[in-house]
C-alpha cells in the first residue's frame, strides 16, 4: 500500500507538468507556422503574379527586381512647374522655378502673384494675367492636351510584377518600379525613401485611384542616384501636401493640388480639371 500511494502521488504530481509541456510545444509550433514564408504575403515571388503589399511589409528587400519603367512623356507640359485647368491661387511669399500656366481659364484666375518670385514665364490665354505674363493660348491648349495624354499614359501602365499598395507609405524604402493603389494613399507615419540603386535612369510610377495626402513635416528622400524628374504620381482625384512637407516628383492630378504653408516640391504640379493652391511654397521644376 505504501508503494501504491507513492506511485499515485507521483503520477498526480507530474500530470500538470506533462500538460504544460504539450501546450508549450503546440504554442511554439503555431508561432513557427505563422512566421513561415508560406503564411506571409509573398511579394518577391514569380513576376507572373501581381505583388500585394501593405504598409508594414513594403521595403527595398521585399520588393526587388521590378520591371523597368520608361519615363512618362509630358510633351509641352514638361516645361511647366505649375499647369492648371482652373487657375492658380497664391498666398504669401512663394518661389517658383519653371513656367506657370492656366488653360482654358482666363488669366484673371492667377491670383496672389504679387508675392510670387518666378524664374520662368507665366503664360495665360488672354490679356488678363498678372504682371509680366505672356499670352499664348495655342501653346497652352496643346500643353493641356499633352497633360491629359501623360495622365492617361501613367494611369494605363501595366506590368507583370506591378506592386499593389495600401494605406501609408511612411517609413518605407522603395526601388524603381510600377506601384498601384486602388484607393487613397498617403505619406503620414514617417518619411518615404526612393532608392535608385545607382541607376540614374531609374523610374517610379505611382498609380493612385483616389486622393493622395502627405501630412505636415513629412519628406521624400532620394538616394542611390534617384532623380525627381523620373518620379511620377498619377492621382485619381486631388493631392494635398501639409505644412513644411517636402515632396519629389511630377504630380499628375486629375483634380486639384493644394500646398499648405511652407510645403515644397521638386517636380511639377499639373492639375487636369481643377486648380492649384499655394501658400508660401517653393516649387522647383527638375
Amino acid at each position: 500500500m505504501k508503494n501504491a500511494n507513492v506511485q499515485t502521488i507521483t503520477r498526480s504530481a507530474i500530470r500538470p507538468a506533462v500538460i504544460m509541456s504539450i501546450s508549450l510545444a503546440m504554442f511554439l509550433f503555431a508561432a513557427c507556422e505563422s512566421n513561415s514564408p508560406s503564411s506571409q504575403q509573398d511579394i518577391s515571388g514569380p513576376v507572373s503574379e501581381a505583388r500585394t503589399v501593405n504598409k508594414s511589409v513594403v521595403s527595398l528587400d521585399a520588393v526587388s527586381n521590378l520591371a523597368v519603367q520608361t519615363p512618362v512623356n509630358l510633351g509641352l507640359s514638361d516645361g511647366f512647374a505649375i499647369l492648371s485647368y482652373a487657375g492658380i491661387t497664391n498666398t504669401g511669399s512663394t518661389s517658383i522655378t519653371g513656367n506657370i500656366g492656366a488653360s482654358p481659364i482666363t488669366g484673371a484666375s492667377l491670383t496672389g502673384f504679387e508675392t510670387v518670385s518666378s524664374a520662368g514665364t507665366t503664360y495665360t490665354v488672354d490679356a488678363a494675367g498678372p504682371v509680366g505674363y505672356a499670352t499664348d493660348a495655342t501653346m497652352l491648349t496643346q500643353a493641356m492636351l499633352d497633360l491629359t495624354a501623360a495622365y492617361n499614359d501613367a494611369a494605363g501602365r501595366t506590368s507583370a510584377d506591378i506592386v499593389l499598395l495600401a494605406g501609408n507609405l511612411g517609413g518605407q524604402t522603395l526601388p524603381p518600379g510600377l506601384y498601384k493603389s486602388n484607393s487613397t494613399l498617403e505619406i503620414s507615419s514617417g518619411d518615404l525613401t526612393l532608392d535608385a540603386r545607382g541607376d540614374a535612369n531609374a523610374v517610379w510610377i505611382f498609380q493612385i485611384a483616389s486622393s493622395f495626402n502627405m501630412t505636415s513635416g513629412r519628406q521624400v528622400f532620394l538616394i542611390g542616384g534617384a532623380k525627381a524628374s523620373n518620379i511620377f504620381w498619377q492621382v485619381g482625384s486631388s493631392a494635398t501636401f501639409g505644412t513644411t512637407a517636402v515632396m519629389k516628383g511630377t504630380i499628375l492630378a486629375y483634380a486639384s493640388s493644394t500646398f499648405a504653408t511652407g510645403a515644397s516640391l521638386e517636380g511639377r504640379a499639373l492639375a487636369r480639371t481643377a486648380n492649384v493652391t499655394l501658400d508660401a511654397n517653393s516649387i522647383v521644376k527638375p
